[in-house]
């Protein structure tokens, strides 16, 4: 009997896939437990459908990633640090302060968990800081430290 998965089975496939299993398997496991339904015409074309759906709200999520990275792009964010005699600073920028000054400065709401920094940032200097908006999409976001 040919079914299409509602939910991940361990030892079948993931959500969505369609897969042979015996007729007792089917009606005993999987269908009481509401894991699958049958591989009709109406279930097929509706598991199509959901699939374009799903399709098209990925390229959408996409787009808005990428022209929020074009908009990240775009902008400089100006930070001052501490600084004491022999250009020695007093603590460092953290991925929290880079967002809440994006959303002052270039009025970005960014999350500071997708802030990638390779380190902190503890000198004066020019910096590009990478946001990772999307699995496919990071954005670098140009920052200039300068003395307090």
């Amino acid at each position: 009997m040919k079914v299409i998965l509602l939910e991940d089975v361990k030892s079948l496939g993931k959500k969505g896939d369609v897969v042979k299993v015996s007729d007792g398997y089917a009606r005993n496991m999987l269908l009481p437990k509401k894991l699958c339904v049958e591989a009709t015409d109406k279930n097929m074309n509706e598991l199509k459908a959901r699939k374009a759906k799903e399709e098209r709200k990925a390229a959408e999520t996409k787009a808005a990633a990428e022209a929020l990275a074009e908009e990240i792009g775009k902008g400089q964010l100006l930070m001052t640090l501490k600084v004491g005699e022999g250009g020695k600073a007093f603590g460092a920028i953290s991925a929290k302060e880079i967002a809440d000054a994006a959303q002052t400065q270039i009025g970005l709401e960014l999350d500071k968990k997708k802030f990638q920094l390779d380190g902190s940032i503890k000198e004066l200097g020019d910096y590009e800081v990478k946001v990772r908006l999307h699995p496919e999409v990071t954005a670098l976001l140009k920052l200039k430290v300068v003395k307090e």
